[in-house]
């Protein structure tokens, strides 16, 4: 086998890699958020980025508005995985304030912030 032959079946098996990959933390968010719309109400928020960690927050309310559950998907990879973000459970939305409760984490201000914005 050549060496073009072998940088293109590495290649094949990568992309074949993430793919799958892809596909398992896609399912363990979906199982996530499932459990979360069980529980009522769902914002989810994502930050941006590139090259960057990026974070995805959802949140469950309860009909008092309160936060019952909730969870974080934070990184790069495909090895990312949804971990429960019990801090903000029992607060209400009015005590959702980004810039307070993350204040040296951007990412997750913004994943917050659009978690908790009103719906139109």
């Amino acid at each position: 086998m050549g060496a073009t032959s072998l940088l293109v079946l590495i290649a094949v098996l990568a992309w074949m890699g993430q793919i799958i990959l892809g596909g398992w933390q896609i399912r363990s968010f979906n199982r996530a958020f499932d459990a979360l719309c069980r529980q009522g109400a769902v914002g989810v928020g994502r930050s941006a980025g590139r090259f960057k960690a990026r974070v995805v927050l959802a949140l469950a309310f309860d009909g008092e508005h309160r936060v019952c559950d909730g969870f974080i998907l934070r990184g790069i990879t495909v090895f990312a995985r949804p971990r429960r973000l019990t801090a903000l459970i029992g607060l209400s939305k009015e005590q959702l304030i980004p810039y307070a409760l993350f204040p040296k984490d951007p990412a997750l201000q913004t994943a917050l912030s659009l978690a908790i914005k009103p719906k139109l």
